[in-house]
């Protein structure tokens, strides 16, 4: 399995839906924090979509530009059947390899407190001297060298 990156309003519309029932319904964030200016055209950042064998939509995410040297991966999510087979990695090693073709240096994301093991596990360190919180959740940032 792949992500893709999107390219379509029709991809970005299937990823926007995965965020939305993890983040929305299953978190609690407001609709106006998780979707925002990034997400109104599939060129506004780097889009990915990961899908099942039978095409429909399972996993997404995002990845801005941090600053000169990083590269933000934002919003990934895999929908609540899907966890524990290991496709949120299969996520961020796809951000992470593009992040690296595009000369990128480095990975940066903030992390939920609870996810921090998940990205420890894939080579990410907390940077951040303080928990913060962000849409009421508590957050670290963590950042990869690629």
């Amino acid at each position: 399995m792949k992500a893709e990156v999107v390219t379509t309003p029709e991809q970005l519309e299937q990823g926007l839906a995965v965020r939305k029932a993890v983040f929305v319904q299953e978190q609690g964030v407001s609709v106006e924090l998780e979707v925002d200016e990034y997400d109104a055209a599939p060129d506004r950042c780097v889009h990915f979509l990961l899908r099942n064998s039978n095409g429909e939509a399972i996993g997404a995410s995002r990845m801005k530009r941090f600053d000169a040297e990083s590269a933000k991966l934002q919003r990934i999510a895999v929908l609540r059947p899907w966890r524990g087979k290991g496709l949120g990695r299969i996520i961020v090693e796809e951000m992470e390899q593009r992040a690296k073709s595009d000369g990128y240096k480095y990975a940066v994301l903030d992390a939920q407190v609870q996810a921090v093991p998940f990205y420890a596990k894939q080579g990410y360190e907390v940077i951040s001297e303080e928990p913060f919180y962000d849409a009421g959740i508590e957050h670290v940032r963590m950042r990869k060298r690629l």
